[in-house]
């Protein structure tokens, strides 16, 4: 085996994976079209696009309707405000996820209560969503985590002991299918986000779909300024705000969903590939089959690194493995009660002290699975790696291969190797920019 890449090596991989997003000539001929039209925005009226755009996207999952919004946290929100959430009340989070699940309850008005995350899939736990519920409770999130799903039939039933709205975080799950249901169909309702590194993408965008003609129509009315939902049949009134998308973004979004499962049947296949060949890799564990997913998405490629010492740390290893030409990251998501872009203090957010003897203080919050997969154990492979071809697969593999067989010469190497690698996402935004992918 040639020198690491990170140690003055050859990196495994020198050429280019896919890129995303992708786009075609269909989309360049909508977004001219709605150039020319002069109708730009205005959702859900007098545009087109992007009414149709909702029609679709919530029957491609099996709901009734869908509203789509300005982007994902704004679909949480509009969720949560239309589903009753009110100033103090509890919602159940998940401890694993990116910060704006636990601060879109924050901008509702709620009350973030974090639970540990199953330690095979890294969604919610659901024992421990159960032992997490109190009087205040009133809602839960499920966030299906980027290639696997929350067990929801046992989620559904705590959930309907204890009277809780169920709000999908789907922005992983565009198009999944858990035992036949559609990502976002089977709770109350489902939100999905279109920023550019999701399945779907339009830039920025988001999307709720549900069943319940009540939610819908508050939906629409606190994503357009209050006014009536096109249907108001229920002839509710709210104080709205302004959470539309353009015609612009529905133009892109209605040639992602075309082409979403051709492009998710391929990640589907490369992704079966790549857990056979990292399965043969001692020191590492792609995450256990879920036999419940009857259709896959994989908004990622994660898997586990659990070597039999630490002699080299998670971030040290995902630092190596990107020096082999393989784009990846360890602390893609933190606990998020750790992270620093989720600074809550009850100074700022007062329902946090609403009728307690103490104020809640996430600093005390614990959820060791959690902690796990954040800071020791999760590597996380962007979707478009598995866009290609059997050789991008083989060459993922080669490199996982390549660094686990050398951690001994890794260890023995300065610890700063891990560099940036291991720094909080709130010191990212410049690393980031100049990254090649």
């Amino acid at each position: 085996m040639s020198r690491l890449a990170i140690l003055g090596g050859e990196p495994v991989r020198q050429r280019p994976f896919p890129h995303w997003p992708q786009h075609t000539e269909a989309d360049a001929r909508r977004l001219q079209q709605v150039l020319e039209s002069g109708n730009w925005g205005g959702y859900p009226f007098p545009n087109t696009l992007a009414d149709e755009f909702s029609r679709q996207f919530a029957a491609f999952h099996g709901a009734r309707y869908g509203c789509a919004v300005a982007n994902g946290t704004i679909a949480l929100v509009a969720a949560l405000q239309a589903g009753g959430i009110r100033f103090g009340d509890e919602v159940i989070v998940p401890a694993y996820t990116w910060d704006g699940t636990a601060a879109a309850v924050l901008f509702a008005g709620g009350v973030p209560v974090f639970a540990d995350i199953d330690p095979d899939t890294y969604c919610l736990d659901v024992e421990q969503v159960r032992q997490a519920v109190t009087p205040r409770t009133r809602a839960v999130i499920p966030v299906h985590l980027a290639m696997r799903f929350v067990d929801m039939d046992a989620l559904l039933a705590v959930a309907a002991q204890h009277r809780l709205a169920v709000i999908e975080d789907c922005a992983h799950a565009h198009g999944g299918q858990y035992n036949g249901r559609g990502a976002g169909s089977m709770g109350d309702a489902g939100c999905f986000s279109f920023q550019s590194s999701k399945l779907m993408t339009a830039g920025e965008g988001g999307a709720v779909i549900t069943s319940r003609l009540d939610l819908f129509e508050l939906v629409q009315s606190c994503a357009n300024c209050g006014r009536a939902s096109a249907t108001d049949q229920f002839g509710r009134r709210v104080v709205g705000s302004n959470y539309r998308i353009t015609e612009f973004q529905a133009a892109l979004l209605l040639g992602q969903l075309e082409r979403l499962p051709e492009l998710a049947a391929r990640r589907a296949r490369h992704a079966a590939l790549l857990t056979a060949a990292l399965a043969a890799i001692p020191g590492v564990r792609p995450l256990p089959a879920q036999p419940a997913l009857t259709r896959d998405t994989i908004y990622n490629y994660v898997f586990q690194y659990r070597p039999e010492d630490q002699a080299v740390s998670r971030d040290l290893f995902v630092a190596a493995l990107d020096a082999e030409g393989i784009p990846c990251d360890g602390r893609f998501y933190e606990a998020v009660y750790r992270s620093d872009l989720f600074p809550a203090r009850a100074d700022d957010f007062p329902q946090l002290k609403l009728d307690r003897d103490r104020p809640v203080d996430y600093r005390e919050c614990r959820c060791p699975v959690a902690e796990r997969a954040a800071y020791e154990e999760s590597v996380w492979l962007p979707q478009f790696l598995l866009l290609g071809d059997e050789q991008d697969i083989q060459d993922i593999a080669r490199a996982v291969a390549k660094v686990m067989t050398a951690r001994a010469e890794l260890a023995q190497a300065a610890p700063g190797l891990a560099g940036l690698k291991g720094m909080s996402r709130a010191d990212r935004p410049r690393f980031e920019r100049e990254r090649n992918y």
